[in-house]
């Protein structure tokens, strides 16, 4: 189930919520029971470089410092 970054406007306290996606919008209170709230974007970092489509870049020539490309 996700969870959803939330910070508190009364006392300033970061909290997280776990509900289903269709529930993300949904008000939530701090805590300390203050309902003055609102929701942090949260970011999301993925690694990896593939991508759909995608093709392998072409290979290059001999070994060498830059791939043979000066010493042709």
């Amino acid at each position: 189930m996700p969870r959803y970054e939330f910070r508190c406007r009364e006392c300033g306290t970061p909290f997280e919520v776990s509900r289903p996606m269709a529930e993300s919008g949904a008000p939530a209170s701090c805590p300390d029971g203050h309902a003055d709230t609102v929701k942090l974007l949260s970011t999301v970092a993925v690694g990896g470089t593939a991508t759909a489509g995608a093709t392998a870049p072409p290979a290059g020539g001999g070994g060498g410092c830059c791939g043979g490309g000066c010493c042709a």
